[in-house]
This record gives C-alpha cells, sequence and structure tokens, in this order.
C-alpha cells in the first residue's frame, strides 16, 4: 500500500522547497516556479486551497522526503 500524501498548502510547499535548497527564478500569474539543478517544480498560489494531490507528489519527489 502506497503511503499517503500530506495536504500541503502552496505556503508550506514553498517552505519545504526553499529549505531544500530551490530557488525561486520566476513567477507568471499565480503560479511560482522553483529550481534546483535541473529539477523544475511549478506551485500554483491560489487563495491558501490545498494542492492537488499530483501537485503535492511532485514536490516531495523533488525533496526526496519519505512519508
Amino acid at each position: 500500500m502506497l503511503p499517503k500524501l500530506p495536504k500541503l498548502t502552496p505556503d508550506e510547499a514553498e517552505s519545504l522547497l526553499l529549505k531544500a535548497g530551490f530557488e525561486l527564478i520566476r513567477s507568471k500569474g499565480s503560479h511560482r516556479i522553483y529550481i534546483k539543478k535541473n529539477v523544475r517544480v511549478v506551485v500554483p498560489f491560489h487563495s491558501n486551497k490545498i494542492l492537488h494531490p499530483k501537485i503535492v507528489k511532485q514536490i516531495v519527489e523533488a525533496v526526496d522526503i519519505n512519508f
């Protein structure tokens, strides 16, 4: 059985990415783009809604956290 992904807000996701060494390279509209080496992560910022599980999975894999 797969482990359950955490529910993240955009602010929490941004905090995780920055702690993992990602840099905010640009933002376009309500999306912020972070990069570290050749890994790019796009985080949509929509009024503190919970991020979609696919985006959370992308962030967790990029930061390499085990849940």
